[in-house]
């Protein structure tokens, strides 16, 4: 019996999502045959086919572009649409917004079996005006028109999904646990007087620069570490920061493991693939309250949720007082039990192969 093929169509190819769909398509390419049509963005690696296995086939789309862009999208429908038909897939799964988009548009789920994941969903982003999260958000509903499932990454994207369309189910994002124990067998001992304090992801909006430098600011004394590059690096002036620029996976996790508190004080996330990595080198995760974030962390128990810079600050300035202990058992066996690469494959090979 010949395998089912399946076609991945992502136009954000870098960050978590990498890293997800990198994990997946290892973890179910003895089961499928599998095709990647993606787009270059600055956090996709260098030598990213070096992280897939040997018989994962890519295909470049020359014309996805991250913002808006009549014109090329246009281009990228085509693009889309030709592939799609030349490759005859017998899944097509679709990730992040632009790829939701332009995906639903170009093929027929009446004939092949469609799914897509939000990762996060445009319409949440802060950073744009009201009117223009409106315009997203009416794009979504549109492309609910589309016979396609929605496979949220977390229960909080599920829930604002079934605002769009009841045709969804979700899926919890998980991480590769093998590939990180070691490391995880090198962890030391929280030191309260040379405390070290990281995040990990592009510097944009989303991820909040603002107040990590103002919880920076406010905690003079302590080393804080930005584990990736962007746009907004600008706002992170405090003197005691460090930002390392992109570095590859095997990097980002060693600086990772290097720290002893996590803080992902984001806008907006889906499932944040770097706060389930922490959570399971026991690092003190200490994040925003929303989607995603706060799907994971329950407030005292497995990590801490704040709602601004004084929160931040006061919770890192009294771990000492909390047991701390328990909380990062907590977290490392809820990353084991719930959010790891095996439960995903074996939940999305599932769906992937119901009739």
């Amino acid at each position: 019996m010949s395998k089912k093929k399946i076609l991945h169509l992502v136009e954000a190819f870098g960050g978590g999502v990498f890293t997800l769909l990198s994990e997946l398509c290892n973890g179910l390419e003895n089961e499928f045959d599998i095709i990647i049509a993606y787009s270059i963005r600055e956090q996709t690696p260098i030598n990213f086919k070096e992280y897939f296995n040997s018989n994962v086939k890519f295909i470049k789309i020359k014309n996805f572009t991250r913002e808006i862009n009549p014109i090329e999208d246009i281009k990228a429908f085509f693009e889309v649409k030709k592939v799609y038909n030349q490759e005859k897939p017998d899944i097509v799964h679709l990730h992040s917004s632009k790829a939701g988009i332009i995906g639903r548009l170009a093929i027929n789920g009446k004939k092949t079996k469609l799914f897509y994941t939000p990762h996060g969903y445009s319409f949440l982003k802060e950073d744009d005006s009201k009117l223009k999260r409106f315009i997203y958000k009416a794009i979504e509903k549109i492309g609910t028109i589309s016979k396609c499932t929605t496979i949220a990454c977390s229960k909080g994207e599920y829930d604002v999904t079934l605002e769009l369309t009841k045709n969804a189910i979700y899926i919890n994002n998980g991480i590769n646990l093998g590939e990180i124990q070691k490391l995880n067998e090198d962890n030391k001992n929280i030191d309260y007087q040379n405390l070290k304090i990281c995040t990990v992801g592009r510097i944009s909006y989303q991820k909040n620069p603002k107040i990590f430098n103002k919880i920076a600011e406010k905690l003079a004394d302590i080393k804080f570490i930005w584990i990736g590059d962007g746009e907004l690096k600008n706002e992170l002036t405090s003197p005691n920061i460090e930002i390392t620029g992109w570095k590859n996976r095997e990097e980002s996790l060693k600086t990772l493991n290097n720290c002893d508190i996590f803080i992902l004080p984001s806008l907006w996330e889906g499932l944040p693939i770097s706060l389930l990595e922490a959570m399971y080198l026991k690092k003190v995760c200490i994040v925003s309250n929303v989607i995603g974030n706060k799907d994971v962390i329950k407030d005292g128990i497995n990590g801490f949720i704040a709602n601004n810079e004084d929160e931040y600050s006061n919770l890192i300035i009294n771990l000492y007082t909390y047991n701390i202990k328990n909380i990062l058992g907590n977290a490392k066996n809820d990353v084991i039990t719930e959010y790891n690469i095996s439960n995903m494959k074996n939940k999305y090979s599932e769906v992937y192969r119901k009739e």
